[in-house]
């Protein structure tokens, strides 16, 4: 099911559904929320990035020196570094390069 929002409360956050439901719940020491795709967060902790889906599993690890975080939308996230923009998917898998 599509992630519609992702919502802090106090050291919370509530990943709510397409139908307006709270599908999960994660610590907000699970790290800093950088974006919201279809179906699954970014979140940074220290030098890494996490993707979580929208029960609140991990899917997937990217080390932020890959790039600085820019934006999530549809099935994948971007990172900027340099004069490139790499795109990932929510399994952190480099799909496009291009340049910025």
């Amino acid at each position: 099911m599509a992630i519609s929002d992702v919502q802090t409360k106090g050291s919370w956050y509530y990943v709510i559904d397409s139908s307006g439901k709270r599908s999960a719940t994660l610590a907000a020491s699970t790290g800093d929320l950088k974006g919201i795709g279809i179906d699954f967060i970014v979140l940074q902790k220290g030098s890494w990035y996490y993707t979580y889906d929208e029960k609140g599993k991990k899917i997937g690890t990217l080390a932020s020196s890959s790039g600085d975080f820019k934006n999530a939308a549809g099935n994948s996230f971007n990172l900027k570094k340099g004069s490139w923009i790499y795109t990932y998917d929510k399994n952190c898998k480099k799909t496009v390069t291009r340049a910025a």
